[in-house]
């Protein structure tokens, strides 16, 4: 018979999986009769301790893995260069691997890192199911997520308020007089577009502004989806008005910047625009872009706490319930690109 894991075990029996983890480990705060219901589980359903699980709690490797979507976005590095700055203070090295935005090659590098048994790892994810995550997670080895955060009960996590981000970028257009607000959106399938999709949403709706779904563009974080996505919504302008666009990534932003000025238009005279995440390096427009920005510094470094936190409850044989997901707060960095209609 094939064997069970915890999560399933959890699901069988109704309860947390960290609830079944704390009961197989012999935890005292594990009531008795949920103690015996979990063995008797056990024992039923075949269920075999990982070994690897096991030897984490006996050794270190003294390694953290960092797994990303594009290590080419400042965004990212930054956070990474401050967990290592926490972190290597501890004796910890840093593995880095970059997933360009590819479920498989994530599932690639979680089994090969499982693996080799790093003590810890930071995700951000391209798989919102967390089937890529699950056997890392039920190892017992700490997980935080940072940007896109799966669809799991049980996590740590460190990102920022998303919908409030957006709502920064609506408000601020609309202070300027703007109401015909076209927005160009990320995946529908992963929480950081939705939740800024819905951000947007709500500041129009709380400002009785009406959403034209024709104005609503779908992108995938890149440059290139932020110059079609912006050409396409100018080509319909005639049609469609609007006097500002809000893009929700910064890739995505200098696209439709470039989209705008090849079409003769002028910024912000023309069109008023929002992006996210600007930190303009290298050959990008010399306007200074107005952007909702994320505390990068400040999430690098709640995510190198936590996980050493988490390593020291395992140290210590101390239960790692109460998962946190830390919720940090946006700003607006007003630049040069948004003016009065």
């Amino acid at each position: 018979m094939k064997s069970t894991t915890i999560s399933e075990l959890a699901k069988e029996l109704g309860v947390s999986v960290s609830t079944v983890s704390r009961a197989l480990n012999g935890k005292s705060v594990v009531k008795e009769d949920t103690r015996q219901m979990v063995l008797e589980a056990a024992e039923k359903y075949c269920y075999v301790p990982n070994e690897i699980a096991r030897s984490l709690k006996k050794s270190s490797t003294k390694t953290m893995a960092v797994v990303l979507p594009d290590i080419s976005e400042t965004f990212f590095g930054t956070i990474v260069k401050e967990i290592d700055r926490v972190v290597s203070g501890q004796g910890y090295m840093l593995i880095l691997a970059d997933t360009h935005e590819n479920a498989d090659n994530e599932k690639k590098y979680l089994d090969m890192l499982y693996t080799r048994r790093v003590d810890a790892l930071v995700l951000a994810t391209v798989d919102c199911s967390g089937s890529t995550v699950r056997r890392f997670m039920e190892s017992g080895a700490p997980v935080v997520f940072i940007d896109n955060v799966p669809d799991l009960q049980e996590l740590d996590a460190v990102t920022i308020d998303n919908r409030q981000a957006s709502r920064m970028a609506v408000e601020c257009l609309a202070a300027h007089g703007h109401r015909r607000i076209a927005v160009i959106a990320g995946s529908e399938k992963e929480t950081t577009g939705v939740d800024r999709l819905a951000g947007y949403e709500e500041a129009m709706a709380e400002r009785n502004i009406p959403v034209d779904r024709k104005l609503v563009a779908y992108g995938n974080y890149k440059w290139e989806s932020g110059y079609l996505q912006m050409k396409r919504l100018l080509a319909l302008r005639k049609e469609n008005p609007f006097s500002a666009v809000y893009a929700i990534s910064e890739k995505m932003t200098y696209g439709a910047m470039r989209a705008i000025a090849e079409s003769g238009l002028r910024v912000p005279e023309d069109i008023s625009v929002v992006g996210f995440d600007i930190h303009q390096v290298g050959m990008e427009p010399r306007q200074k872009i107005t952007s909702v920005r994320q505390p990068e510094v400040e999430i690098g470094r709640r995510v190198g706490e936590l996980l050493l936190r988490r390593l020291a409850d395992l140290e210590e044989k101390e239960d790692q319930a109460g998962h946190r997901r830390l919720l940090l707060d946006p700003f607006l960095e007003e630049g040069e690109t948004v003016g009065m209609f």
